[in-house]
């Protein structure tokens, strides 16, 4: 059976504060939150918006809070605090258990997957990604295939700098492209 992320990481500690030049182990980089959201557009229908937001509620195992219009805009025909989308913060054992998920039963169900872009981490070392379906997760039924949407992932972590989260991440067994040159 796979080693859980957690578990990774734990063993991973040593080589990574040797990589890092740091001696003091609370010094290395730490996973913080995860932040699962999704944007849902011009829907106004309460059913559609409901089934999103349930499939999100699954997919994270944590109720998705509703995110509201900052101001309206009449060319886009939205009213200030209409739903324009979902998110859910995880934390804890639900951060580890999804981030478990993620790497090892969602990224291998991408189809045609090359690895994800090192440049997609800013200079805190923290991951932004985005999913074009939902659908790569377990938690879907394949007969739910007429409303596929997309899903943003941001993976924060405390680092010092854009090297040390990168260097977390393949700590972790994070898919990176291998960069060329």
């Amino acid at each position: 059976m796979n080693k859980s992320v957690k578990e990774k990481f734990k063993q991973a500690l040593p080589a990574l504060s040797k990589d890092l030049g740091v001696e003091n182990i609370l010094a290395l980089p730490r996973l913080d939150k995860i932040v699962i959201s999704t944007g849902v557009g011009k829907i106004k229908d309460k059913k559609r918006l409901e089934l999103i937001a349930d499939r999100l509620g699954k997919i994270t195992g944590q109720k998705p809070a509703p995110r509201g219009a900052k101001k309206s805009i009449a060319s886009f025909k939205s009213r200030q605090g209409d739903v324009v989308g979902y998110a859910v913060t995880l934390r804890g054992t639900r951060m580890w258990s999804f981030l478990d998920k993620l790497l090892n039963v969602a990224i291998p169900r991408i189809r045609d997957f090359r690895g994800f872009d090192p440049k997609s981490l800013d200079e805190r070392g923290s991951l932004t990604l985005g999913l074009r379906d939902h659908t790569i997760f377990p938690e879907t039924a394949d007969e739910e295939l007429k409303d596929v949407f997309g899903l943003a992932l941001t993976i924060t972590i405390k680092a010092s700098s854009r090297e040390a989260g990168l260097a977390w991440f393949r700590a972790i067994g994070f898919p990176f492209k291998k960069m060329v040159g």
